[in-house]
């Protein structure tokens, strides 16, 4: 399966074969406590670094490996 990830350079959408991309937890602290935000994260072919950001849900179900 491809994800669809946004080239800022090319200005252009590309997709990329999920077996080349990595799951990435952002963790950060708030003054609520922990706040948790998931990604994906990928490189173009002409070397851009690509992240898209993605719901706990869609997280859970991508087979890609985790960073």
């Amino acid at each position: 399966m491809k994800i669809k990830f946004y080239n800022v350079k090319k200005r252009e959408s590309v997709k990329i074969e999920e077996a080349d991309c990595k799951k990435v937890v952002y963790k950060r602290e708030t003054s609520k406590g922990v706040q948790e935000r998931y990604a994906v994260r990928a490189k173009d072919d002409d070397c851009t670094n690509l992240t898209k950001f993605v719901s706990k849900d869609d997280y859970g179900t991508l087979t890609c490996p985790a960073e």
